[in-house]
């Protein structure tokens, strides 16, 4: 399974309160030290609320990248995160 679907399925089962994109922004960083932009490695994920919920970024935050710690040990290298 590739990285961005199993990241939607980690959104999906985790943060189900909220709409997300997930971007796999790997290709722009082609040439930066050597990287070839492959993989799906730089990852970008916006977040929509459409909800009545008071957002509380930080914890967002912190909740995605705790969520993908197992990406990181899997060659994630980088995760934006947008909150809209």
């Amino acid at each position: 399974m590739k990285r961005t679907k199993r990241i939607e399925k980690i959104l999906t089962e985790h943060l189900s309160d909220f709409k997300y994109k997930i971007i796999d922004n790997s290709s722009i960083h082609k040439g930066h030290n050597n990287f070839n932009g492959d993989g799906e490695t730089h990852i970008k994920v916006e977040i929509y609320n459409y909800t009545n919920l008071v957002l509380n970024r930080l914890e967002i935050h912190k909740k995605i990248n705790f969520l993908l710690k197992e990406e990181f040990k899997k060659g994630l290298h980088s995760l934006q995160i947008t909150i809209t």
